[in-house]
Formats: structure tokens, sequence, C-alpha cells
């Protein structure tokens, strides 16, 4: 019998804007982390925790990570992924955007994110974590359900 691997939730939120390019997106410059430092992502996400919603999640990363509340959330889609290893590489994620929110965005956590910054969605920094790039290239595409790692 094989074991059944372990899937760990979490959620994503992705600020937008519109600027003179277009739509922007915050990231963050991760630093400090066991994962992908020096790489660009969400400006807020997380690890859903026990006995929490991925929506719940989504608004207690921005308010840990970004100050904000009130966060208007949009479930944009889901994605399932996998690196092949240990069954702790089983994911699923939930991405959310969000247009509205009160406060203004700030570094909460700098032992964790070098700086926060606006990007045009036509214009994504690099390096961007792999699987974050590939989730800001199907933002409104109407897809419900991606896949990474397969």
């Amino acid at each position: 019998m094989t074991d059944r691997f372990v899937l760990v939730p979490a959620s994503y939120v992705y600020l937008l804007r519109e600027g003179d390019a277009g739509t922007e997106v915050l990231l963050q410059l991760r630093q400090g982390t066991p994962y992908m430092d020096g790489h660009w992502a969400a400006a807020a996400a997380g690890h859903v925790e026990r006995g929490e919603t991925a929506y719940d999640a989504a608004r207690r990363e921005a308010l840990e990570e970004l100050g904000v509340t009130d966060v208007s959330l949009d479930l944009e889609f889901t994605m399932q992924r996998t690196q092949h290893g240990e069954p702790i590489d089983e994911r699923v994620d939930w991405f959310f955007t969000a247009r509205s929110w009160t406060g203004t965005p700030r570094v909460v956590e700098p032992d964790k994110a070098a700086a926060i910054e606006w990007f045009p969605l036509s214009a994504l920094p690099e390096p961007m974590v792999p699987h974050e790039a590939c989730a800001l290239a199907h933002l409104s595409s109407g897809a419900v359900y991606l896949t990474f790692g397969f």
C-alpha cells in the first residue's frame, strides 16, 4: 500500500490597483525565510491553520503581513501542486485578489520581507516564485483549477 500524502493548504492574496501601465499587483521580496528567499511573491500569503477557512487565512495574512483590514476578497482559482518528494510536498493553494481594503499596505514582518512594491501585471519582476508566476499568468483567465509540478 502506498503512503498517503499530507496535504498542506495555503491562501494567497494579490492586492490589485489600476496604474499608468494597467493593472498592478503588490508583491513582496522574500527574505529570512526557509523558502525562495530573494524571490518576488504575493505580498500576503501563508498556511491555513487548523479550524480556519481559506478566506479567514487570507484576511489574517493580509493583516499580519501588510497591516490591512476589510480586504474584499475574490477567489480566483485553486492550485494543486507537487514536488514529487516527501508527503509534505503535496499542496493546495487558494488564490484571492482584492481591489478594496482599509489601511496602507506596509511591511509588517521585516524579518520575512525585504520590500513590497507595485508591479504591472504585464511587467512582473524576476525572479518570481515559480508557482506564483504561473498563478499570476492565469489571473482573469476564467480557470477555476490549476496544477503545478505534475
